[in-house]
């Protein structure tokens, strides 16, 4: 048992070894290969990006072919957007303090709120605006710091779908669970794209550099823990003066980023409308949407 025990050390040693002397060939040869038609290509950027974002077996793939045209445009365009229009309601609108936004953005026409619904676009826009400083900061660095490199290798097409999946997931799902609460924030969206990564470093967590993917599974822990502390705050012991605010968004989008999501962002190298997990995803997601319209529309306890 313990030669065998010996061994089965060995092998995993070996392997390890192998897989970095590999990966470290594979590196060079890009370099060589790529020195002379691109000096300028951060190919140090995209290695790293790749071993966070990507199983081994397609890092060379994205290596070959990784390039910043066109950038990251989605992800930063949806965050300067709701900076700005924070900073519209904390400074330009009647504001006590910028930790809780209630006076201001409670009139805003882009939150959802329930005697409202039939403006549709409120289940979209809502993500535009936030609460408080936290609450912005909070979704501003998830977003930015993991959309940033998702979108370096999926592009804004893909990551756009799973994060307006979370989004229109989280204002549906709040509207049927906490039907007679208000909505603001980018959490639906930001838990989506939190959920497909969550999901993928899960089923590809021993080539996914298993030491690294342990811190990251926590550091995604700590900030869901964190954001859904600050959610749940909101909703239930929010100040007499103040309005509460649902946290069903968090869950939903979070459970669309683990359906849609994945299955996007584990098709790296293959068509996407040909692989069939999609579309079950994409049917179950619709069917959920289905059922919330007609509960709005025939169900909904507000008049």
């Amino acid at each position: 048992m313990a030669a065998a025990h010996h061994l089965e050390i060995e092998e995993d040693v070996n392997l390890n070894m192998d897989r970095e002397m590999k990966e470290e060939l594979e590196e060079e040869e890009v370099r060589e290969g790529g020195a002379d038609k691109d000096p300028f290509k951060p190919r140090k950027v995209h290695r790293i990006v790749s071993k966070w974002m990507l199983p081994e077996p397609v890092r060379r793939t994205y290596l070959e072919r990784a390039n910043c045209l066109p950038p990251p445009v989605f992800i930063i365009s949806i965050s300067i957007a709701e900076l700005a229009l924070f900073i519209y309601y904390a400074v330009w609108k009647p504001q006590k303090q910028w930790i809780t936004l209630d006076t201001g953005i409670l009139e805003s026409p882009f939150i959802y709120r329930p005697e409202k619904r039939e403006e549709a676009w409120r289940f979209i826009s809502y993500m535009l605006v936030h609460a408080g400083v936290q609450h912005i900061l909070g979704n501003l660095i998830m977003q930015l710091s993991l959309g940033i490199p998702l979108e370096m290798v999926h592009k804004g097409l893909r990551v756009g779908l799973v994060y307006l999946a979370g989004v229109i997931a989280g204002s549906l799902a709040s509207s049927i669970f906490d039907p007679l609460k208000s909505l603001v924030g980018a959490s639906g969206g930001v838990y989506a794209l939190m959920g497909g990564y969550f999901m993928n470093v899960l089923v590809n967590f021993k080539e996914m550099i298993p030491a690294f993917g342990v811190v990251r599974l926590l550091i995604i822990v700590l900030i869901i823990a964190s954001d859904m502390g600050f959610a749940l705050y909101r909703r239930f012991f929010v100040p007499a003066n103040g309005s509460p605010v649902s946290f069903a968004a968090h869950i939903a989008g979070g459970f669309a980023g683990m359906s849609i999501g994945y299955t996007v962002f584990s098709c790296f190298d293959q068509a996407l409308l040909k692989d069939p997990r999609f579309w079950t995803a994409i049917a179950a997601y619709l069917a959920f949407v289905l059922f919330a319209v007609f509960f709005n529309i025939f169900l909904f306890p507000v008049n």
